[in-house]
């Protein structure tokens, strides 16, 4: 990950994957009129001045949802915000309805306006909007520290003589040395040619803001460099780009992703999160560790198990606070499913552990099996079709089987507890 050479601070330098330009110039005499080709230098001149640093993250609100994969970036937009940084969050309100065709195989659904705008806003809120600052991903109510704009403030706007001179920054030879493009165009995947605009559009961003640093995933490079030649073109400072891992997710191999079911969302309550994230596999928990807490990791016990805890401690108090996740943790141990002889669990919240509560007022009964877990807010119903179908949900301990399991009221469901897989359990309540 880091490298010395970079000469940054341990806040800055924690869990970063890539730096470009990353040129070993230091901070001292060399360093002077250097701060174009070393980011120690530009945080030096710019502390000198007393002229924070612009720290661009843009985010195209493409879902509803965002889980700890995608925190990564907003907790070092964060430390740079608490080392007194201004933190630029695009919300790409205009490119969303693009869609980024980095690791997509095919042409993105485009999105309406008004969907773009209903997920936006349901990001602000995950991140922080209206909460504590100290339980917040980012800060929002400390002055001069936050910036969000949307892009389409720049480019909703732009007329065709723009647009053709953007496009005139780079050819066709350089979009098709971007992977994803460079793939699909090998297998003879269609490529729309609106697709080609969104690196430019993504790039411009940073002209719009001036940006000092880019964040973004290592899957990011293209896009984040884009950035820097459209400033150059534009007789801008070019930004740094600082690029993080993509964080494995629940099953330790693929990224966390929705699609694949690994996630653990910012939106779960204490000890769904907990749960989950004490059994990330021991191979994942070092990059958990330094991703996801603050943590001293010379100082954690050497016990793999112990180092898992600590971790899914810190992650869990970093969103609900000390006391809730020490008491997750106290209920997590308490969820121990005592194994009949045939190997099937009975009462799941045995030792009395305080479940997370399910209000069954929005089911319509009688209701299915499937279309009960949808209801009460646990997952979607394909989802649960298929969890069922697999053996992956109890009532009360009890195997449900059935996708079409009928319930026709709910006084046959009140005060039972509901169980998906091994790591989310809830309590349903009138």
């Amino acid at each position: 990950m880091a490298q010395a050479a970079w000469n940054l601070p341990t806040w800055l330098e924690r869990g970063v994957a890539d730096l470009f330009p990353a040129a070993d110039l230091g901070t001292g005499p060399k360093a002077e009129g250097a701060a174009d080709q070393s980011l120690a230098a530009r945080l030096a001149e710019a502390e000198a001045a007393g002229r924070p640093l612009r720290v661009k993250l843009g985010i195209d609100p493409t879902g509803s949802d965002i889980h700890l994969g995608h925190s990564i970036l907003f907790r070092k937009l964060r430390a740079f915000q608490d080392a007194g940084h201004i933190a630029v969050l695009i919300i790409g309100d205009f490119t969303a309805r693009i869609g980024d065709p980095t690791g997509k195989s095919a042409t993105r659904v485009q999105l309406s306006a008004a969907q773009v705008e209903a997920n936006a806003e349901t990001y602000l809120v995950q991140l922080g909007l209206g909460q504590d600052p100290e339980r917040a991903l980012l800060d929002f109510q400390t002055p001069g520290r936050l910036e969000v704009r949307r892009n389409g403030e720049w480019l909703a706007g732009m007329n065709l003589p723009e647009v053709i001179e953007l496009l005139g920054i780079s050819t066709v030879g350089q979009m098709l040395a971007k992977e994803d493009f460079a793939n699909r165009y090998g297998g003879g995947t269609p490529i729309s040619l609106h697709e080609f605009l969104y690196p430019l559009l993504q790039g411009y961003d940073s002209v719009a803001v001036q940006a000092d640093v880019e964040l973004g995933g290592t899957d990011q490079k293209f896009n984040v460099a884009m950035g820097r030649d459209l400033q150059r073109h534009f007789s801008q400072r070019p930004q740094f780009g600082m690029l993080l891992p993509i964080l494995p997710g629940l099953d330790g191999v693929q990224k966390m992703s929705k699609s694949l079911g690994n996630t653990v969302g910012l939106a779960d309550d204490a000890l769904t999160m907990y749960s989950k994230l004490e059994k990330v596999p021991d191979a994942a928990v070092e990059e958990y560790l330094t991703l996801l807490t603050n943590l001293d990791l010379a100082a954690l016990p050497s016990n793999p198990r112990q180092r898992q805890k600590a971790m899914a401690l810190a992650v869990t108090a970093s969103r609900h606070g000390e006391f809730a996740a020490l008491q997750a943790q106290a209920d997590a141990g308490n969820l121990v499913l005592r194994t009949d002889a045939d190997g099937s669990s009975s009462d799941a919240a045995a030792g009395g552990a305080s479940v997370p509560d399910a209000s069954l007022a929005a089911v319509n009964f009688p209701a299915k099996a499937f279309y009960l877990l949808s209801a009460v807010g646990i997952c979607t119903s394909s989802e649960a079709r298929r969890q069922i179908q697999n053996g992956g949900v109890r009532l009360d301990g009890q195997k449900l089987t059935d996708v079409n399991q009928l319930f026709s009221d709910a006084s046959e469901l009140e005060g039972k507890v509901l169980q998906l897989g091994k790591k989310t359990f809830r309590r349903l309540v009138n």
